[in-house]
């Protein structure tokens, strides 16, 4: 069973674009990772400094591997969690058993 987790976070006012701006340059990486099934950043039609991040590992050492990685603490960690006024995470198991 593949473990999920959704991040939602909101951005501080005026920090919208920046925290776009990593999340774009990060997104590759984050999807090239070997447990990495799937990663997606999308933004809140309705409020636009609201991002949710929806991210499929194939296990929970999948995200383990990935708040380890470098990316994750420069840019994550270092850069884009001070733009954020809140910040909320969600794990799941998914259904499927093949997923």
């Amino acid at each position: 069973m593949g473990h999920v987790v959704i991040a939602t976070w909101k951005a501080k006012p005026g920090a919208r674009d920046k925290v776009i701006r990593v999340l774009e340059e990060m997104t590759p990486g984050n999807r090239g990772e070997p447990k990495t099934l799937h990663f997606q950043a999308q933004v809140s039609t309705s409020d636009p400094d609201t991002i949710v991040l929806y991210e499929h590992y194939t296990d929970p050492s999948g995200y383990e591997d990935h708040r380890a990685t470098e990316a994750f603490r420069t840019r994550v960690l270092g850069e884009a969690i001070e733009l954020l006024a809140d910040r909320k995470l969600e794990t799941f198991t998914t259904i499927d058993p093949d997923q």
